[in-house]
């Protein structure tokens, strides 16, 4: 009997270790903001689209984004502000 449960506390154990460095290895991902400006709108552009936005479409951007964004969130309004309505893109008077 006693040695069963020593092998069980050792069991328990490794186990409580095994998870805790699966939980310290796996990398901690940032997401750092940057700033909607149109130069990086523009540059994000370019990388993502085969032609750069004009400047209704960067004024749209920040608009909607404001002052700071991932760059997940920049990509994904650069892309998608091509499938929208233009009536929706500019600024009303």
């Amino acid at each position: 009997m006693i040695e069963t449960a020593t092998t069980t506390k050792t069991t328990k154990t490794k186990t409580k270790t095994a998870k805790a460095k699966a939980t310290a290895a796996a990398p901690r991902v940032l997401k750092t903001k940057i700033a909607v400006s149109e130069l990086n709108l523009r540059k994000a552009a370019t990388r993502l689209l085969t032609s750069g936005l004009v400047s209704t479409e960067v004024a749209y951007i920040q608009r909607v984004l404001g002052t700071s964004a991932t760059q997940e969130d920049v990509d994904a309004k650069v892309i998608a502000v091509r499938g929208l309505p233009w009536a929706s893109i500019v600024a009303p008077d």
